[in-house]
């Protein structure tokens, strides 16, 4: 048999054959001829257990052991050369790939991506299978809660400029939660599993909740009933400092230290103006393994159905948390760098948007368009374009039908069906009175505005802020 040097030399050889063959799109037999040889090379080199090598390369992402029971969720693949790949589950994992292939310690980001789940799809709750986030990070080496703080904030001005309705931000810590499972008497090996139950307090009864974990995972009963007693509870600073008093939780140092960050948190939440949009919410647990620290989620609420009644939640549109070590899983040397982030769901926000827009019989906007350029009569594209192009010239964004002579009616539907807020009519009176009439698409109403005032009059009348509400 060869020396394990040759065979490297032959792997390695082998494989820039194979990679040669796709690019130059051989067939897909030659390919996986060639491919079978490389494997089978492989095999006979076997493992190396003098070392182990931990290579980051661009296509792959190293997806396992870090969602705990939604990795179930991931989309696994196999490249023709036998190697397995992920379609990307979140942006988080990759963004702290990033982070220790670049070397980079310090940074501020957000990102607009697809991902993509193997879950059930419920249109009407924008749940998808592929579908878009919105992130943003704070990575680098800080005073605690600094960070964590203005994500949060960044995290309700979002929410709160949408209009979307009432919200509430729930935030807890893993630690927290690490602690409460510690002297509830949970063996270390279930924590991340009874993690998972906890986190679906939102959704069923504790009841519920307590079968999976005495039926499903094993846990005693008492064992059980125990963790219930915490993590029904929520509420605000007025909270941390009562579990800060707890005789049995304030004995553990992983409890004690998210309750003395989350205390700090609500001091700066406070100065930030948003502290009545928390709560704090020890059911919430947020089932990706690689959350270290403080964990929120924000919920929209739709009014209760009776007078004292608590809000109802109707779902989740965002999300984050701390994840201080997922960086250094993936830096040969281990090396850590602290990081916070947030995560925005954008079907979901779409999907709110479209429901409450049909409830109010109200058409979604398909157009940034300010302003449609029409003609009265026929034989008018020349002054139309003249218009058009005065008008793109001053920044105002418009546009005008493609066609010679297209009738005045169809033109006001289209711009009823586009959301097109006004239209500029020439006619030949128009042109002869030196105006634009000026129409408002919602209203009706028209107005002749003299030619070298129309820019001026079009911002004007646009320079409101649009709601999608």
């Amino acid at each position: 048999m060869a020396d394990r040097a040759t065979l490297e030399d032959l792997v390695r050889l082998q494989g820039e054959r194979v990679r040669a063959l796709k690019q130059q799109k051989a067939s897909a037999e030659q390919i996986e001829e060639e491919v079978a040889k490389l494997l089978k090379l492989k095999a006979q080199l076997g493992p190396d257990e003098g070392k182990q090598k931990f290579v980051l390369k661009t296509p792959k992402e190293t997806l396992t052991g870090k969602y705990g029971e939604d990795s179930k969720l991931i989309y696994d693949l196999k490249d023709q050369g036998g190697e397995l790949l992920s379609l990307r589950y979140d942006l988080t994992v990759p963004f702290a790939r990033y982070l220790a292939m670049n070397k980079l310690t310090n940074i501020k980001r957000y990102h607009i991506a697809k991902v993509y789940r193997r879950d059930n799809p419920a249109m009407t709750r924008g749940r998808y299978r592929e579908f878009y986030q919105c992130d943003f990070d704070i990575a680098g080496q800080f005073d605690p809660m600094i960070p964590d703080a203005e994500c949060l904030k960044i995290m309700c001005e979002i929410l709160s400029s949408l209009q979307i309705g009432d919200f509430l931000v729930k935030v807890n810590d893993r630690r927290i939660l690490d602690g409460t499972f510690a002297i509830c008497g949970v063996p270390d090996s279930k924590f991340r599993t009874i993690c998972s139950s906890v986190d679906k307090l939102d959704k069923v009864s504790w009841e519920e909740v307590k079968s999976e974990m005495v039926g499903e995972k094993g846990l005693a009963p008492e064992v059980a009933d125990r963790i219930g007693d915490y993590v029904q509870q929520h509420g605000g600073v007025s909270l941390v400092e009562q579990l800060l008093q707890d005789p049995k939780l304030s004995q553990n140092k992983q409890a004690l230290e998210g309750l003395g960050d989350l205390k700090l948190l609500f001091e700066y939440l406070t100065l930030f103006g948003i502290a009545d949009k928390i709560s704090f919410d020890l059911s919430l647990a947020r089932g990706l393994d690689y959350y270290t620290g403080v964990i929120f989620e924000a919920v929209l609420l739709q009014p209760p159905a009776q007078a004292g009644e608590e809000p109802l939640g109707v779902g989740s549109v965002a999300a984050g948390g701390r994840y201080d070590g997922l960086v250094g899983m993936f830096d040969p040397k281990g090396r850590k760098v602290p990081c916070v982030g947030l995560s925005i769901g954008v079907e979901r926000i779409f999907s709110i948007v479209e429901q409450r827009l049909e409830v109010l019989e109200e058409k979604v906007r398909t157009t940034e368009t300010q302003v449609l350029v029409a003609s009265a009569q026929k034989k008018l594209l020349e002054e139309r374009l003249k218009l058009i192009s005065e008008l793109w010239d001053a920044g105002i964004k418009a546009e005008l039908l493609y066609k010679k002579n297209p009738k005045l009616l169809n033109q006001l539907q289209y711009c009823e069906e586009a959301g097109i807020p006004l239209v500029a009519i020439i006619g030949e009176q128009e042109l002869k009175d030196g105006v634009i009439k000026l129409r408002s698409v919602a209203s009706r109403e028209e107005v002749d505005v003299r030619r070298e005032d129309l820019v001026e009059e079009i911002r004007r009348k646009t320079s409101q802020p649009l709601c999608i509400c």
